[in-house]
């Protein structure tokens, strides 16, 4: 409660405050440095005089875009400025009707930047919320203040799960570390009293005081988040890659087939400058795909919203489009399928004990826990157990090591060890095999508590301890994991646990958890070759005794495969696999490492929320490129039918308020309402190839049509007045029908928006018939525009039928040859 109302006090504050950064790095002065003491810390005087001198642990740039730069990138993008050049020369020649198009780019820009600002400011907040705390001793007292507000010279204190947030020098303690993220390897190192930590580590065990050395743009891990957006930058999803590409396409094309278009019509058809001008910027218009990119902007930020109100922080929009396709889903047994606590169950003493241990084995685990820090969920479940101790005193102790799989107290006149079987027992695990797995199979994690014969240095042991007890331990099963992995399956989504316990343990909880495939797991600590851990990952569903390493493995496998991968985790051992995975989820609950490596955080640590953020991606997915498909069929439609004009040797028959016409109320409209609706289904196929196929039968259908009305009114000598007139209303007769198809299955909004969409049109159509260029036809126009009209939904199903049965084979041509 208070780490929230220290959240929602610093909410409070300016949110542009990230804005000002770069001026106060700027700022910075030469500045008096202390070696405070570790107990004691900096004075507020000795703080305010590093803040004014800029020396603070600020980052080296924004979390997100300002809103200066949200307004930049919506307002001055290369399609505006092309509409800006049209404006200009409509202007020129006076044709201000044709205009009509400007207010619908304003708007759209508009939509752009308050959609873009809410996103901002929704994640801002929850941002500042959840941000890396640190917890810092300053005139002799601690408090947990926000990573970013530290100065150098600060006293931190780093335990178990910490990231470190800034260059640091050890002044107490002692820390195993782990400095993966540096240096790619995830060997454990320990710190002691005058060695150096780096920023972007992360502490293993133990704890210590820190005085910080290098801080905000000095620091390393300032390196790496720059590194780390520019990785971000270039791992865009398909959907916004293939928008990319489809914008550069056009954005090269209609510069010279403008140009082309305006020489035929001025130089070859004898048009005058206005009248050529004016079926040039048609044309132009009519190819750029002016609200697509925008409206998959809009709809990621309202997105990001919807997540944000169920907890759910993006560190990148795109993401929601990866987890909407992914197909395996690597989860960790503990925090995902189990609740992120751990109860002892039961102690069972062994036959070694029996024999010759004297000393009651409540109070030797006692004094064992009661040396220990409570840097993890095992050791305070081992201190809420095990309460009545001797009071003997440690002479040394090693925190609990994933590397090394066990911690260790010793005392005058033994070293006592704590950790899994197969580390501790080594060689003998054969001999104890039986009673482990029998008490695992139950579901339980089993420990075994034992003396050692050396005295522990937090390195692999090197011979084998003598077993007293098998403490069982277990994590309750989350009350909604069943439901949730059920939906998984249901959905083609293979789950996978990769778990560094007991592989029959993992099995018996995910068999609880109704995970598919559960009963067929592995052993990964007998996994030695990479062939063996591909044929282990593609055959199987469970996995135990895995390294942080051979977690990172399996998710390069996965996606050598071809899978889409999901990696969720709260560890600092999950950090390496969600660095590599196509979709990081880590639980906030978990270390502030994993969240900051991750795509997504939830922020209520609760798994079951996951279908929803799945079904928001297949939302957002699904919608824009239904909706994607309204706005190609426009352009592929103009760019054809400028081909068809310049072979054929006629004038683009439309103008651009025309054009402007068809698209508010059989594009533009309907896409907006059509892109924020419910879609549950599963995403098949490519995001571009899918949009097309979709696009084409319409555009080859308007163009077929237009084409001829236009071919067949220059026969009968129909004026271009009343063509153009026919043309924008069998172009708005296909759109609907395109609007209808892709609508299906038709419900009340839908309905409502088509309905609504025609009456637009036919209203704009009489009552503001100057402003779009809309005439009254002639008989001999009625007729052909009858005729056509009727052709058009008979050669629409025809074209649809006809594409749908050459992508069936083309399909099945492309399966016999990859077979």
């Amino acid at each position: 409660m208070r780490q929230k109302k220290r959240g929602e006090r610093r909410v409070k504050r300016s949110i542009d405050e990230t804005q000002t950064m770069e001026i106060t790095l700027e700022k910075r002065i030469p500045t008096t440095r202390y070696r405070p003491d570790h107990q004691t810390g900096l004075t507020a005087q000795q703080v305010q005089e590093h803040r004014m001198h800029g020396w603070t642990n600020r980052p080296v740039d924004p979390p997100s875009k300002t809103t200066k730069e949200i307004i930049q990138e919506n307002v001055f993008t290369y399609f505006n400025l092309i509409f800006l050049v049209l404006a200009v020369l409509l202007c020129l020649v006076g044709s201000f009707r044709d205009l009509t198009f400007l207010p619908v780019i304003v708007l759209n820009t508009l939509i752009g930047i308050i959609q873009e600002t809410r996103a901002k400011k929704v994640l801002d907040n929850l941002t500042m919320l959840n941000a890396p705390h640190a917890m810092v001793i300053r005139d002799g007292k601690k408090s947990q203040i926000n990573a970013e507000d530290l100065v150098v010279d600060d006293i931190v204190i780093f335990e178990a799960g910490n990231q470190v947030c800034a260059d640091a020098e050890v002044c107490a303690g002692e820390v195993q570390v782990n400095e993966s993220l540096l240096t790619g390897e995830s060997d454990e190192i320990t710190k002691r009293k005058g060695d150096q930590l780096m920023s972007g580590s992360f502490i293993v065990s133990g704890q210590c005081h820190a005085r910080l050395d290098k801080v905000g743009a000095d620091s390393y891990i300032s390196r790496l988040t720059l590194e780390a957006k520019a990785m971000q930058n270039t791992e865009q999803s398909e959907m916004i890659r293939s928008l990319d590409k489809l914008v550069k396409w056009v954005g090269v094309a209609i510069i010279p087939i403008g140009i082309i278009l305006f020489i035929q019509a001025f130089v070859f058809q004898g048009e005058g400058f206005r009248s050529s001008v004016t079926s040039m910027i048609a044309a132009v218009i009519g190819m750029i795909p002016e609200g697509l990119y925008l409206l998959a902007s809009v709809a990621l930020a309202v997105s990001s919203i919807r997540l944000a109100q169920k907890k759910v922080l993006l560190h990148d929009m795109k993401c929601i489009e990866t987890l909407a396709r992914v197909n395996v889903l690597c989860v960790d047994k503990t925090g995902t399928i189990t609740e992120n606590t751990m109860e002892v169950q039961d102690v069972i003493p062994t036959k070694e004990y029996e024999e010759g241990e004297l000393c009651p084995l409540s109070e030797l685990l006692g004094d064992f826990t009661a040396a220990q820090s409570s840097d993890n969920i095992t050791m305070e479940a081992m201190k809420r157990y095990f309460k009545i101790a001797s009071g003997k005193k440690a002479v040394a102790k090693t925190g609990f090591s994933s590397a090394s799989k066990y911690s260790s107290v010793t005392f005058e006149e033994a070293s006592y060890v704590l950790g899994a079987p197969e580390f501790v027992l080594k060689e003998q695990y054969e001999n104890y095999e039986e009673a482990i797995s029998a008490h695992a199979s139950k579901g339980a994690r089993v420990l075994v508590f034992g003396t050692a014969k050396e005295e522990p240095d937090g390195k692999p042991l090197k011979e084998a301890v003598t077993p007293l007890a098998y403490v069982l331990l277990a994590n309750p099963i989350r009350q909604e994991a069943k439901e949730t992995f059920t939906y998984f399956a249901e959905q083609g989504v293979e789950v996978k646990v990769i778990s560094g316990d007991n592989p029959l343990t993992v099995s018996e909880v995910a068999k609880e958890a109704g995970i598919a495939g559960a009963e067929r797991y592995v052993d990964a600590s007998t996994l030695h070759t990479e062939e063996e851990m591909r044929a282990a990952v593609l055959n199987n569903a469970v996995f135990g005794r895995v390294t942080p390493n051979q977690k990172r493995k399996f998710v390069q496998i996965l996606k050598e495969e071809g899978k889409t991968v999901a990696m969720t985790g709260d560890g600092v051992n999950d950090v390496l696999a969600l660095k590599d995975a196509d979709c990081s989820i880590a639980m906030a609950s978990g270390s502030d490492a994993a969240a900051q490596a991750s795509q997504l955080v939830l922020l209520e640590s609760d798994f079951s929320c996951m279908p929803e953020v799945v079904l928001e991606g297949r939302r957002v997915v699904n919608n824009i490129q239904r909706s994607a498909s309204l706005f190609l069929v426009k352009n592929i439609f103009s760019f054809l039918l400028s081909l068809v004009s310049f072979v054929f040797m006629f004038t683009y028959p439309l103008e651009p308020s025309q054009i402007s016409l068809i698209s508010m109320f059989t594009i533009g409209v309907p896409a907006f309402f059509l892109a924020l609706e419910p879609n549950k289904n599963i995403i098949k196929g490519h995001f571009l190839t899918n949009v097309f196929l979709k696009a084409l039968p319409a555009a080859l259908t308007d163009v077929l049509a237009v084409g001829a009305l236009v071919i067949f009114g220059r026969t009968f000598g129909v004026s271009s007045a009343d063509i153009s007139t026919a043309a924008t209303m069998l172009l708005s007769i296909v759109g609907f029908m395109i609007l209808y198809t892709i609508s299906a299955p038709m419900n009340v909004l839908r309905g409502v928006i088509l309905g609504g969409c025609i009456v637009g049109l036919l209203f704009c159509s009489i009552f503001l018939n100057d402003l779009f260029a809309i005439t009254g036809m002639t008989t001999k126009c009625v007729m052909l525009f009858v005729v056509f009209a009727i052709a058009t939904e008979p050669v629409l199903r025809y074209l649809t039928w006809l594409i749908g049965k050459l992508r069936f084979y083309y399909k099945r041509l492309r399966g016999q040859k990859e077979v």
